[in-house]
């Protein structure tokens, strides 16, 4: 029997952007009262949900001010300090993720340590605090190396690839820690999202292949083309068994190499992600639902495609910030298209919304998103 009041479930959602924003309509359906904390009310989220508590994530106060009256605290991102996670769960709050599942999303060291221990297939890697330090990894496992940021990095950033003691150099004068990992040539990358209750009930979307262009993901091919059945099952397998190792509840999102010798975990995320923005409409469980329903230990939903191929797209600002202005074209040339706009302001490089497109014929579906994209950013017609 719920616990819950009459007019539903409180979600408390710790930053405000878009991830928070495309969590309102299935926690509309759902009957969810979704509440959010953002640092302004010009935030993407801010702009949507009625119940938004302006404060900083980073002021343990704010944060106990704001789960007040929530039934479950989960996250938009995962730069909330791991101390406060802590701190709010010894005051008796529900917080999904906790904090020692969160932290190896946090912070890549403790991540790779704990992926290595489980037996999960990784790159070399090694904690690293000078330049000779990364040179005798390198004189181990050869240049480039890959230097990362522990802590903050995304979208591409906090990442070096250095191919000689200069380049370590010019990495280490960030100031910040940094690790190392083997350049790995791989041939793609894939994604996988899955999704854990508190009781343990898991269910894991299609692979996806994630196409990246100076280190921000521009595409998501669902499902991945080309992938065996058994090494698509082999990269569900890894992610479910990370998940439940790491004691991971809501959407896990494991970041592959596909490589000549196998997959390597790569990155991990746990919040909805950018590789799973295909399934609301690509999937009978939008992830953002199913994270809804992972944090409230509902049932979880079927990850079941909706249609044979869909396709992503990733709408970055350009110089011209009227996007709306080309709305016309792109809806009277594919009816079937759907945009989804994040409420940003537009700046040249910025994640500003995504399309999507489905279909039977990939080359078909991946055209039609790309040629919303590109006449949507640019107005060029491809």
């Amino acid at each position: 029997m719920s616990s819950y009041s009459p007019i539903g479930p409180v979600v408390g959602v710790i930053g405000a952007g878009q991830l928070a924003r495309m969590s309102q309509p299935p926690a509309i359906a759902l009957g969810v009262e979704l509440r959010v904390l953002a640092n302004n009310s010009e935030e993407s989220a801010a702009r949507v949900v009625v119940d938004t508590r302006i404060g900083d994530y980073r002021d343990l106060g704010d944060l106990r001010e704001f789960a007040k009256g929530c039934d479950v605290i989960t996250f938009d991102h995962e730069h909330v300090p791991t101390e406060h996670i802590r701190a709010l769960t010894a005051n008796g709050y529900v917080v999904h993720p906790g904090a020692d599942a969160l932290v190896h999303a946090q912070d890549k060291a403790v991540m790779r340590e704990r992926l290595t221990a489980i037996g999960a297939p990784c790159p070399a890697w090694a904690r690293v605090r000078s330049v000779d330090d990364v040179t005798a990894f390198a004189g181990e496992h050869g240049w480039p190396v890959v230097l990362k940021a522990v802590r903050g990095g995304y979208d591409g950033r906090g990442v070096w690839v250095c191919r000689s003691p200069a380049d370590v150099v010019e990495a280490f004068a960030s100031g910040i820690e940094l690790m190392a990992e083997a350049f790995v040539p791989f041939e793609r990358e894939l994604a996988v999202l899955v999704a854990r209750s508190p009781h343990g009930q898991g269910v894991s979307y299609p692979v996806v292949e994630t196409v990246q262009q100076d280190g921000i993901c521009v595409e998501v091919i669902a499902p991945a083309p080309g992938l065996d059945q058994e090494q698509s099952a082999q990269a569900q397998r890894i992610a479910l068994t990370i998940a439940e190792q790491l004691g991971v509840t809501g959407l896990l999102a494991v970041e592959m190499f596909q490589t000549s010798g196998g997959l390597l975990v790569n990155e991990l995320a746990m919040r909805p992600h950018n590789s799973g923005h295909w399934t609301i409409e690509g999937s009978t469980t939008s992830q953002f639902e199913q994270h809804l329903r992972a944090v409230l230990d509902l049932p979880l939903g079927t990850p079941k495609m909706t249609a044979q191929h869909v396709v992503m797209a990733n709408l970055l600002g350009g110089d011209d910030p009227d996007v709306f202005k080309r709305y016309e074209h792109v809806l009277a040339h594919d009816p079937g298209i759907k945009l989804h706009f994040y409420g940003k302001k537009v700046r040249p490089g910025r994640k500003i919304g995504h399309v999507t497109a489905l279909g039977s014929n990939l080359d078909e579906v991946r055209a039609r998103a790309r040629h919303a994209a590109v006449h949507l950013m640019t107005g060029e017609y491809v």
